[in-house]
């Protein structure tokens, strides 16, 4: 039997994080130059629930008995069994591999489980429908992240933009017109965890400020779905910026990502801004296409540890 394979892309969100977590709507888009791959090969010599777990980019090679029982993969790979209602597996090998960094907001996480729930429902014969997979990965996110919003997981698995409210249906975004981000990674890792629970503590304290800047940054969103939708997608670019500041007053981003911000602008991005839980991870920047390489090399210069160039655009669901 040949060995059954399921990628999935990384993401930014574009616009609404953190308010996200509180019911403010958010903005994320696929970022397909990255993307975790999950090829399963079935063991038909080893006995029945032997399943082998190799992720070679973290030194992981062992058996899934050997990882705890809240290890994301452990709960990835019981929850679809638990799904298709298979009193057990058949003896396998999992092979992750990924080129999406870790904790530097591109969704690494999410975009493993997801990959590992579609490889391993395909592998046993019972593909799950995206809505399940999505669920699933949510479900891992949780135990994860604290208090996820679901933005990751949904875009990853259907790989389109996505206008997401918590708690509401999700919408796949039009794209009037393609554009271009340029994605610096700070090179700080920065665990999601910490920076929701931090926030969630400021909101604690002063809900009346928190959701201030949540109702803004939320105005902001919806501002941008028109002008994704619509056009001109150079509008975005402001929105951005001022997205940026009102994280800024939320205390989630750093000086690190402050200068990645400053640099892009001076550099002529038309906007700019940490993408994802901040404290670290990526900046992005909404840039004309021909000024992509200028912009790239001026925060490759600024310290940024690594640059990404993605064209958001229209996709065909899969």
């Amino acid at each position: 039997m040949p060995a059954i394979t399921a990628s999935s892309p990384g993401k930014v969100i574009l616009f609404g994080e953190h308010a996200v977590v509180y019911q403010r709507p958010a903005i994320a888009v696929p970022v397909t130059q990255v993307k975790t791959k999950v090829s399963i090969l079935a063991e038909p010599q080893k006995s029945s629930g032997s399943v082998q777990v190799e992720a070679p980019a973290i030194g992981l090679h062992t058996n899934l008995d050997n990882l705890p029982a809240d290890d994301p993969l452990v709960l990835a790979i019981c929850s679809t069994q638990g799904a298709l209602n298979l009193p057990h597996l058949p003896a396998m090998t999992i092979r992750i591999t990924s080129t999406i960094p870790v904790a530097a907001g591109l969704g690494s996480g999410a975009a493993v489980s997801v990959a590992l729930v579609r490889a391993l429902s395909a592998f046993l014969d019972h593909p799950l429908s995206d809505a399940k997979v999505s669920t699933i990965a949510y479900q891992v996110e949780k135990k994860h992240h604290g208090n996820p919003s679901g933005i990751d997981n949904t875009v990853i698995t259907y790989a389109q933009p996505v206008f997401f409210t918590r708690g509401q249906p999700f919408e796949l975004l039009p794209v009037a017109e393609p554009f271009t981000l340029v994605i610096a990674d700070s090179g700080i890792k920065s665990p999601t965890i910490l920076s929701v629970a931090d926030v969630k503590n400021g909101w604690q304290e002063n809900p009346a400020y928190y959701d201030s800047l949540f109702d803004r940054i939320g105005e902001i969103s919806r501002q941008a779905r028109g002008f994704i939708s619509k056009g001109p997608c150079s509008s975005l670019g402001p929105l951005m910026t001022a997205n940026q500041n009102l994280l800024k007053q939320m205390g989630v981003s750093c000086p690190e990502l402050d200068l990645l911000v400053a640099t892009a602008l001076d550099a002529g991005a038309l906007g700019a801004k940490l993408s994802g839980s901040g404290r670290g991870g990526n900046m992005i920047a909404l840039v004309a296409p021909e000024l992509a390489g200028k912009v790239s090399s001026a925060l490759s210069q600024a310290g940024a540890a690594r640059i990404l160039v993605t064209l958001v655009h229209q996709t065909q669901p899969a």
